[in-house]
């Protein structure tokens, strides 16, 4: 356990109380909960972060356009500072305002696709306004946002680290306790290529869950992208050896890792907090790091790139290339997302929603 968690210890239980009693007030009083005229898939953790739900609500958002069911992001905007709240996230937007991910998913989904807003049913009628005709919204990290109300609610753990010590914060990574996984219409279990005991993973989920289906997804590496270009190389690059990886993650590790599982090498890390980078001092100073572990270029996230600028580029003299993450395995779920929105009254009660899960495993649609 790190200090400051051992310092911190003492206020678990009060931490505890305080979601419990909130989690009570909107079970009683369902009358707080906003709505708004289409269907909210919402996408969220149990953990504090590192499970992988940003690539995956960009595979949900992308899937979903395509598929005829035109939609925007909804995001708190962590890290972000602004005057307007609500606000759109577009390409050239100022990532001190909009934080990190709400402008990569920007970046990747295009204009009118994201907005941010520490009221997420501000920003729902935000996002509505401004592209007329959506059919359906999709809540980043809304699991604990019980506010705004949602037709799907999908929660995502991290197959790696699962419930970790099975504690709530700051004594463990838990945000609400794990019975709250009855309120998820499904689960989806992402780097499942590294969970060492599924059927430990099913029970749990039968135990603490609401009976819906449980999709197993994976994170791969497809390319590497010269930062500030739209030159590509594939992964493990050629020519240059070993990288020197950095990144600020929830769950750095799985980076690192990914880099690996992908065959590109490395000769030595640095990770930063999540949601933060380097300055270009820092960059300055990544450089001379990677030199001394025998690396002649670095590689960081999509997410790091996002927190990069001009300073950044007058002070690189490496090659920084960024890896480009994609999700695999995602289609049944995409399936059953697209089967939920279609079905009439989803918002009633879960029944509907957990026969379309037991339609979708008789189909072969949910993975083993």
């Amino acid at each position: 356990m790190s200090i400051l968690r051992h310092l911190a210890a003492p206020l678990s239980p009060l931490y505890g109380i305080v979601v419990r009693a909130r989690n009570r007030s909107f079970d009683a009083h369902p009358e707080r909960i906003s709505r708004v005229p289409v269907p909210v898939v919402s996408i969220g953790n149990l953990s504090a972060g590192g499970t992988g739900k940003t690539p995956l609500t960009l595979f949900l958002a992308e899937g979903l356009e395509a598929a005829g069911w035109t939609n925007a992001v909804l995001s708190r905007g962590y890290g972000g500072r602004r005057d307007i709240d609500p606000m759109s996230v577009e390409a050239d937007s100022n990532p001190r305002q909009t934080g990190d991910e709400p402008l990569l998913m920007a970046r990747r989904l295009g204009p009118e696709r994201m907005v941010v807003g520490r009221k997420r049913h501000a920003a729902a009628l935000r996002a509505l306004a401004q592209r007329p005709g959506l059919r359906c919204l999709l809540l980043d990290d809304g699991f604990q946002h019980r506010a705004l109300h949602r037709d799907l609610d999908v929660l995502v753990l991290d197959g790696v680290r699962l419930w970790g010590n099975g504690r709530m914060l700051p004594l463990g990574d838990l945000r609400e306790p794990v019975d709250s996984a009855r309120r998820a219409h499904a689960l989806v279990i992402t780097r499942a290529a590294r969970v060492k005991d599924r059927a430990m993973v099913e029970a749990w989920w039968a135990h603490h869950g609401s009976g819906g289906p449980l999709f197993w997804v994976d994170f791969t590496l497809g390319a590497l992208r010269r930062w500030g270009t739209d030159d590509h190389s594939p992964l493990p690059l050629p020519g240059l050896g070993p990288a020197f990886a950095w990144c600020g993650l929830g769950h750095p590790e799985a980076f690192y890792a990914d880099l690996l599982v992908a065959g590109q090498p490395w000769a030595g890390t640095h990770s930063y907090p999540d949601h933060q980078g380097p300055s270009p001092s820092g960059l300055a100073w990544l450089q001379a790091k990677a030199r001394e572990a025998g690396a002649a270029w670095l590689v960081c996230t999509e997410k790091d790139a996002v927190k990069l600028g001009p300073g950044h580029r007058s002070a690189l003299e490496l090659p920084l290339y960024v890896a480009e993450q994609h999700v695999a395995g995602g289609e049944p779920l995409l399936a059953w997302v697209l089967a939920g929105l279609a079905a009439p009254s989803t918002s009633a009660d879960q029944q509907p929603l957990l026969e379309l899960g037991q339609e979708a495993a008789a189909d072969g649609h949910e993975l083993p």
